[in-house]
């Protein structure tokens, strides 16, 4: 071959976009998740163009990790934040966070180390499914608590008032904390519609 002076190609390198990334925001939009941001490295106009028609709020380019930080700081003014993160450039955005999430199959080990969730496969998808379970499971503990307490208090009151005997009151107690323990089970149930 001979050289000639022009161009024999243009190569255009890129990191895609996540499988399932446009499905899972907008199950985080459902999940109520107000505010989705991102903040990157990268270039403003390869952000724009990887987030376009993403729904994203907003988009904080070529961002140091330092900066990445000020901007988790910044956004807790309007709530607790939650970052997700897959780099040595987000480990420390992830360590201030409300909530970190490491991207852990190609993720590196310091942002998983720096995290407080490690999701275990290259996808944001499992994200959603995992908030919705959560969210169920705290209110099964919340009615299980509710419940133990209210009904042990009226089992209480009923024994300083002498409708209940010692025995009885005693058993009274082991059937509300059976009930609570069964109650508390129904967590194990919980499929929300992502992750069926």
């Amino acid at each position: 071959w001979r050289w000639t002076g022009s161009p024999a190609g243009h190569l255009v390198m890129a990191d895609p976009l996540r499988d399932g990334a446009g499905a899972a925001l907008q199950g985080l939009r459902r999940e109520g998740i107000a505010r989705l941001v991102l903040a990157t490295g990268d270039r403003p106009d390869v952000a724009a163009r990887v987030t376009a028609g993403l729904g994203i709020d907003a988009i904080q380019a070529e961002l140091t990790p330092d900066e990445k930080v000020a901007l988790v700081q910044s956004e807790r003014a309007g709530g607790p934040v939650m970052m997700v993160g897959d780099g040595v450039n987000d480990a420390p955005a992830l360590a201030v966070a409300d909530i970190g999430v490491a991207m852990g199959a190609r993720g590196a080990a310091a942002s998983a180390e720096a995290a407080d969730v490690v999701l275990l496969v290259d996808r944001i998808d499992p994200l959603v499914a995992g908030i919705a379970i959560a969210r169920d499971a705290r209110r099964i503990a919340l009615q299980s608590v509710v419940a133990g307490i209210g009904l042990s208090v009226i089992g209480m009151i009923a024994a300083a008032l002498g409708y209940l005997e010692p025995v009885e009151g005693a058993l009274l107690q082991e059937v509300i904390d059976v009930a609570v323990i069964l109650n508390a089970l129904r967590a194990l149930r919980i499929t929300p519609r992502e992750a069926a």
